[in-house]
């Protein structure tokens, strides 16, 4: 099921995918592995040449829905 919020429906969330995470567009590529190889330097060409079923734009959207995830408010509570 796609979220409006989840850059433009491009992320997706299904429990019945990847154990619930979110994914792009209901394939079973999470958003964290494309932020795993950007994190360890890969470019975009390089992740879309491994990944030839996706393009440009979803890997901005990984990057818009990483930005929406941090933006949230967090609280620390004490567990225990």
């Amino acid at each position: 099921m796609a979220h409006p919020n989840y850059s433009e429906g491009r992320i997706t969330i299904d429990p019945a995918v990847c154990n619930g995470k979110p994914t792009l567009r209901g394939k079973r590529i999470t958003v964290q592995t494309v932020l795993g190889y950007l994190s360890e330097g890969d470019s975009a060409d390089e992740i879309l040449a491994q990944y030839p079923s996706l393009d440009a734009e979803d890997i901005r959207a990984c990057l818009r829905f990483a930005t929406q995830v941090m933006s949230q408010r967090y609280d620390l509570a004490k567990v225990a």
